[in-house]
């Protein structure tokens, strides 16, 4: 139960600050005002509304005090994904800023983003994104030189079977060798390397805190998937029902499956 409560805790410092605020609010008016109302048939319910009062000032202040602590987070993230230029910047974070650095992205992507606080570097799954009703595991690999193995691709997913998820994300600063590549084949698997990852971040980027003459590259402005951070690329539909007319896929096909309606 004690693990369970400093989850909760912690889940609150990842959420946006008013939903601490609405959550003080609301606890305070229960316990302040409708449980002590409530005409109770136990005593022991009775005590426990006869203190309701007092207590509703102390659960308020425990909601309330992680408020400015979730919009220093989410502050300190917006500014860590802005300010990242090319691979080189990318690949100078730690473990952990790359995770967050990621989790922000996919969150401007339109995710809904849990973040996982309790497992180190390379401990399993990181990130779970839900959107749409489909849940995502990913796993950041922060290896600047290291290629990310067919084991780790194999074990993640495993979880992801075990877990009933839509399909899984590997996001790497460095790559993948070709036997992890292979394995995704014709899987729900993702995978997200080097070149991609600054994709990926360039395309969700607002406030930019350097200049796009910094970097060798300019920043690109075509359609990028929003799973893997590749290239869309128009394509015409050969089978089904759709033969015939024009779509938008993945440049990573067939590794990524994403694709979108050509609205041209």
């Amino acid at each position: 139960m004690a693990k369970r409560n400093e989850s909760i805790l912690k889940l609150l410092t990842q959420v946006p600050w008013w939903i601490s605020v609405v959550l003080s609010a609301t606890a305070f008016f229960v316990l302040k005002f409708i449980v002590p109302a409530i005409n109770f048939q136990s005593w022991v319910l009775k005590g426990v509304a006869g203190a309701a009062p007092t207590i509703a000032y102390f659960v308020a202040i425990i909601f309330l005090v992680h408020a400015p602590i979730s919009y220093f987070n989410s502050s300190r993230k917006r500014k860590l994904l802005d300010k990242q230029k090319d691979i080189d910047s990318i690949k100078s974070l730690s473990w952990k800023q790359f995770e967050e650095l990621i989790a922000e992205a996919y969150r401007r992507k339109g995710y809904s983003v849990v973040e996982n606080y309790d497992i180190g570097p390379d401990g399993g799954i990181d990130l779970v994104l839900k959107k749409d009703g489909n849940m995502f595991l990913v796993q950041c690999k922060q290896w600047r030189s290291y290629k990310v193995d067919v084991r780790v691709v194999r074990e993640m997913y495993g979880v992801m079977t075990a877990k009933h998820a839509a399909g899984v994300i590997i996001v790497t600063s460095g790559l993948f060798t070709q036997e992890a590549k292979n394995f995704a084949v014709d899987k729900p698997i993702y995978l997200v390397e080097g070149s991609q990852v600054v994709n990926l971040i360039r395309s969700v980027q607002t406030k930019l805190t350097y200049s796009p003459d910094e970097i060798n590259k300019p920043r690109t402005t075509a359609n990028l998937c929003p799973v893997c951070g590749g290239e869309l690329v128009m394509r015409v539909a050969q089978h089904g029902k759709n033969a015939g007319n024009k779509f938008w896929g993945c440049s990573n096909f067939p590794k990524c499956k994403f694709s979108k309606a050509y609205t041209g």
